[in-house]
């Protein structure tokens, strides 16, 4: 099951919202229907956000539209991951931007292939893993980042354990990682936001795998709750790694000049289409959050395991 595919010049996605209960998919025909996608968390995840920008480029290019007006629109969707802006600008100066999609798109599959054979090295027989957010197959191509290094060492045979915490506000954890975990039937268990400290405290958790959605000088920015969960892995002498591919870095920047999205407040004030706090409650919805490189042991990428920036 892919992410997302190029289908008679349409881009086929899995509306990820609907998931776990249903399985639909959505076709892009333009590149605003790209556009809307991305900012609806129809497709979400840096690198599958990154490949499906690429073809939302495409789809201008075969309408004729203005390729700099294109990739300025595509790049306004999400501000914070890298990936979209890469595979924007990698189509903007191709000389054929088809190909060049369909080359990213199986990049993606052969890159996320090769994190999980690095990062399975780090898997011990025997470890509990936890991870936040979801860097699985969904968030990219196919595969994932942080879920295929887990994928890899369990295909392995590796005896291993996985615990998501749900990812509030939008439950990426429960919904999505839980949901491909039982899908390759990898022992799995879901734990409140809340909860991760407690249970490295108790000596439950061995290791923490996560991904990115930028990687600059200085550290990394992912989902928002990982600064919190670095620094329990810090204080409890638990290995924190990051799965990433190359085309995460931003060697040019400092990761505290990022822009961190800022999300609508009813992702906040809602739960399961249930309204959980007063209404016209003020809230505060960043959507990523920022994680100094001295709280990271490693990160893991398709050439090798290697230190922050």
């Amino acid at each position: 099951m892919k992410t997302l595919e190029w289908v008679d010049n349409k881009l086929k996605l899995i509306d990820q919202r609907k998931l776990p209960d249903e399985i639909e998919y959505i076709y892009c025909d333009s590149y605003e229907d790209v556009i809307i996608a991305i900012k609806d968390m129809v497709v979400r995840g840096a690198p599958a956000i990154g490949v499906a920008a690429a073809f939302g480029m495409v789809l201008g290019y075969i309408a004729g539209e203005d390729m700099g007006k294109v990739a300025d629109e595509i790049k306004a969707s999400r501000p914070t991951a890298i990936n979209l802006f890469w595979a924007v600008d990698r189509i903007y100066n191709s000389d054929d931007p088809i190909k060049e999609a369909l080359k990213m798109y199986q990049e993606d599959i052969d890159t996320n292939l090769a994190i999980g054979r690095h990062g399975s090295q780090i898997i011990e027989d025997g470890d509990t893993i936890l991870t936040h957010c979801n860097a699985g197959a969904l968030a990219c191509v196919d595969y994932g980042t942080a879920l295929g290094v887990i994928r890899s060492a369990f295909h392995q045979g590796k005896n291993i354990n996985v615990i998501c915490d749900e990812t509030r506000p939008r439950g990426q954890g429960a919904k999505l990682s839980v949901w491909e975990m039982q899908q390759e039937n990898i022992p799995v268990k879901l734990i409140p936001d809340v909860a991760s400290g407690f249970l490295m405290s108790q000596y439950k958790i061995n290791k923490v795998i996560i991904g990115a959605d930028r990687i600059a000088k200085g550290g990394v920015v992912n989902k928002i709750g990982s600064l919190m969960v670095a620094l329990a892995a810090n204080y409890f002498h638990v290995p924190f790694y990051v799965a990433a591919p190359l085309s995460t870095f931003d060697f040019d920047s400092s990761i505290f000049d990022t822009e961190i999205e800022e999300r609508d407040g009813d992702e906040v004030r809602y739960y399961g289409g249930c309204r959980i706090c007063p209404k016209q409650t003020d809230v505060i919805n960043p959507a990523f959050d920022i994680i100094p490189k001295e709280l990271i042991t490693g990160i893991i990428t398709e050439n090798g395991i290697i230190d922050p920036i």
